[in-house]
């Protein structure tokens, strides 16, 4: 009972700070918007239609929650699959915007989807239906020294960790060993590209495309050319990414080297030494496709990394620059 007391008052504490990190981003934010008051800029534009979107659906998924625990007799389970696909596609909304967005809509807007996905878990467990008792044949005589089964925790039940955002229907890699993969993207024939279950791979994409989803990939190398919106990287494990992105986000990656060009500070959450230094990729054509995805000017925030799992002051132990000497040279796809 001391460890869980003790839990919730990290939890709490870690959520104070937080809150109050949203407050500081949110007014600053304020205070640049404040002297930018031309409602016609696409920008403002975009970033409005965004949030009206986004809030409707927040307040969609709200109810159904609500509803749900209102009415417990219910089978609820289509109704929990259907709001868990609800919040991945709000995530992968965020995604796929957030490189028009201003940065503190990004934080505030993951921060949602996080509470939006720790309450579906709370209803889950309250209202999911547990096994109907019934009576069994009586079975023949067992040995008086046979031990009775015990009966298997709730949790190993459950359904195994699945990624947050929806990549079955999407074009990409999946499923493959000790292969070199290569793809070249022309125009926007693309909008968003999967990397899924690879290992001890060597994947190669040239070209610019819009959105890029990596899971499950354990000792690989990867090049890719500029990404004009996010690229979402979940389980990640002895490997090299050399990437261009307006928005880069990393969850539970280890022993991992980022190789970047952002226009955002690169995110990474769950994630143990891991390293940073910058982009180190060239091919015929990508000064052009840098250009045209606004991403040519290094902007050094591949050095400005978000632990959003590490609130204090000081720096996170969780990721480090890497050293000049043991940088990669520059590659050539």
């Amino acid at each position: 009972m001391n460890e869980h007391t003790d839990d919730i008052s990290t939890d709490e504490t870690t959520q104070r700070k937080h809150a109050a990190m949203i407050d500081r981003l949110s007014n600053l934010h304020q205070a640049r918007i404040s002297t930018k008051t031309n409602s016609k800029d696409p920008t403002f534009e975009s970033t409005q239609s965004f949030l009206t979107t986004f809030t409707n659906s927040k307040q969609s998924i709200e109810s159904s929650l609500t509803q749900i625990q209102q009415t417990p007799n219910q089978d609820p389970n289509s109704d929990l699959e259907r709001i868990s696909n609800s919040i991945s596609d709000l995530e992968k909304l965020v995604a796929e915007n957030s490189y028009f967005l201003p940065p503190y809509e990004v934080r505030s807007s993951l921060k949602t989807i996080s509470d939006l996905k720790q309450t579906l878990d709370s209803v889950t467990s309250k209202v999911k239906p547990r096994k109907k008792f019934s009576f069994k044949n009586k079975p023949s005589k067992k040995s008086e020294s046979e031990p009775e089964p015990k009966p298997k925790p709730e949790s190993e039940s459950e359904p195994e960790h699945k990624t947050s955002y929806t990549i079955n229907d999407s074009p990409g890699f999946r499923g493959t060993e000790n292969a070199i993969l290569t793809k070249e993207f022309t125009g926007s024939e693309i909008r968003e590209f999967v990397l899924s279950d690879l290992t001890n791979c060597e994947v190669k994409l040239k070209g610019r495309f819009r959105t890029l989803f990596i899971n499950r990939v354990r000792n690989c190398k990867i090049y890719v050319g500029p990404v004009s919106g996010s690229i979402l990287i979940e389980e990640a494990e002895g490997c090299l990414f050399v990437l261009a992105s307006h928005q880069i986000r990393v969850h539970e990656a280890k022993l991992t080297d980022f190789y970047l060009q952002c226009r955002s500070r690169p995110i990474i959450e769950r994630s143990c030494g891991v390293r940073f230094g910058p982009y180190r990729l060239c091919y015929d054509g990508i000064e052009t496709d840098l250009k045209e995805s606004n991403l040519y000017e290094d902007t050094g925030n591949w050095a400005n990394v978000d632990d959003f799992q590490w609130l204090r002051a000081i720096q996170s132990p969780n990721w480090s620059i890497l050293p000049e000497s043991e940088r990669i040279d520059m590659v050539k796809i």
